[in-house]
């Protein structure tokens, strides 16, 4: 071992994990405070696909993707800012039960994914009574899964939480928060199910005004509830978890209220009479969402094994990534933005038999997403150090951020391309193409050269940065692949591409 520094520890890993809280699913999107993640807002619904998509087009259906997720990212600054003043243990308990939070998360926005896959691909087609279907069997079988990971994690809070390493101190605390965050799982599978058949349609406004509703409700609701403002009893983590059960539920009646005013005759005015006839979309909706799941989690078991080989550095290490990740999650929101709406411009263009249009939407997205990228990867690595003294006045945090911070500038790029790539792919109902990618970069590069780099090598951090270059290259180098051979095509859901 290099003098001065401990190989990846228990500890270590304690340590590491304690900061989850605040970084969510840092290089897969930021996380959403208020559960409910808002995908775009178009000026008004956009035609179907004739043609090939214009940069117009996608930017319409993106920037709204790019203000939703960077305000959800400042309203988990201040969320994480909010627990933060309780005091560590309290910070540490609402990091485990976030953890566990984002094993239902995971299946969620696989089942989301989904939804507007076999919805968009109806919608193209002209066939808005399969769409609607496609939605009732989406919002039943998002609902069905919440239910059950929530009473298995209810079950058994304790003994899951000792199995991440828990302190008994933190899990007499975590428990009463846990059980509001995951009471509130089930509440976010409706509003996630209703959102992405709002995005399916193109009609991304409404989750737009709903998000930003739901933004003032959260954060009003933790500074009354977490601090006992105006005369209310100072619940502290409990406050936070009760919170965010409330915001859930007000999205739940907005969001509802959203699709009751839609026509019955469209593909969003689901009805009890479109319970039938909604089984034939149950198999092709588990079909796209398993690999979906499997990535995520995935995803998050490298991250936490990357976590561990950085913890062996040290806490400013820990606290590096920590603040670098939170930093530079902006940046990469426009690529989140992109995959959000080429998804749907795939789904509508194959659902109309545009396979062209489908294709071409995918490039043009994805040449987009690089530009952007490189301007906002420059300004990540130009100003790297000012940036990282707005987040802490520590001098050896700030030294450390500067080479972390150049690192993930210069993978802006790839990493915004493979977010759109997924995006089109996940649009064509094909989610095994991400999975594989998934576990090339982060199984093959990551976590395997990061152990290397640690344990054998007991080389410097900055090889466990670049580390992140080689994860993020594999996989845009993947999916550009992947993506011009075509087989994707044949991968997008099939029951509703036949005219009626």
């Amino acid at each position: 071992m290099l003098p001065g520094r401990r190989g990846p520890t228990d500890r270590a890993r304690r340590e590491v994990e304690g900061h989850l809280e605040e970084l969510g699913d840092p290089e897969g999107s930021p996380a959403n405070p208020t559960g409910t993640l808002a995908v775009g807002a178009a000026e008004a619904p956009l035609p179907a696909p004739t043609g090939q998509a214009s940069t117009r087009e996608i930017w319409r259906l993106a920037w709204p993707v790019m203000l939703s997720q960077s305000l959800a990212a400042l309203v988990n600054l201040a969320d994480v800012a909010m627990v933060g003043r309780i005091g560590p243990e309290a910070q540490a308990a609402v990091g485990y039960a976030v953890q566990l939070f984002f094993v239902s998360q995971s299946a969620l926005f696989a089942l989301s994914f989904a939804c507007v896959a076999v919805m968009a691909r109806a919608i193209g087609a002209g066939q808005p009574d399969e769409a609607r279907r496609a939605f009732a069997a989406s919002l039943v079988l998002c609902t069905a899964a919440a239910t059950l990971l929530t009473a298995a994690m209810l079950a058994v809070p304790e003994p899951l939480l000792a199995l991440i390493s828990a302190e008994p101190a933190v899990i007499e605390i975590c428990v009463p928060y846990l059980r509001y965050l995951m009471s509130s799982a089930v509440l976010l599978a409706i509003c996630l199910t209703i959102e992405s058949g709002l995005r399916a349609d193109k009609d991304t406004r409404t989750p737009l005004r709903i998000t930003l509703v739901l933004a003032v409700v959260k954060l009003v609701l933790n500074a009354l509830l977490i601090f006992g403002l105006a005369g209310l009893p100072a619940l502290g983590v409990d406050g936070a978890g009760l919170a965010t059960l409330i915001a859930q539920l007000v999205g739940v009646v907005l969001f509802v209220g959203a699709i009751r005013r839609r026509s019955a005759e469209g593909p969003l005015g689901v009805r009890s009479r479109d319970l039938r006839g909604m089984q034939r979309h149950m198999p092709e909706l588990i079909r796209i969402s398993v690999p979906g799941v499997a990535e995520r989690l995935i995803m998050n078991v490298a991250m936490i094994s990357y976590f561990a080989f950085i913890g062996g550095y040290g806490t400013v290490a820990a606290a590096t990534y920590t603040i670098g990740i939170r930093i530079l999650s902006f940046s990469w929101i426009p690529g989140i933005g992109y995959s959000q709406a080429v998804a749907t411009l795939v789904g509508q263009s194959l659902g109309a038999d545009d396979e062209e249009g489908a294709r071409s939407a995918g490039w043009l997205a994805a040449k987009l997403a690089v530009a952007t990228a490189i301007a906002m990867g420059a300004v990540g690595a130009l100003a790297r150090e000012p940036l990282a003294a707005v987040f802490t006045a520590d001098p050896e945090t700030v030294a450390t951020l500067g080479p972390f911070m150049l690192c993930l500038s210069l993978a802006q790029p790839v990493m915004q391309l493979h977010f759109t790539l997924a995006g089109a792919f996940r649009g064509a109902g094909d989610t095994w193409t991400p999975l594989v990618a998934s576990v090339l970069g982060n199984w093959m590069f990551r976590v395997p050269l990061a152990w290397f780099a640690v344990v054998v090598l007991e080389g410097p951090l900055l090889w466990v940065w670049l580390v992140l270059i080689l994860d993020h290259l594999t996989r845009a180098v993947y999916l550009t692949w992947a993506y011009r051979r075509g087989t994707w095509l044949t991968r997008a859901p099939r029951q509703v591409h036949e005219r009626p």
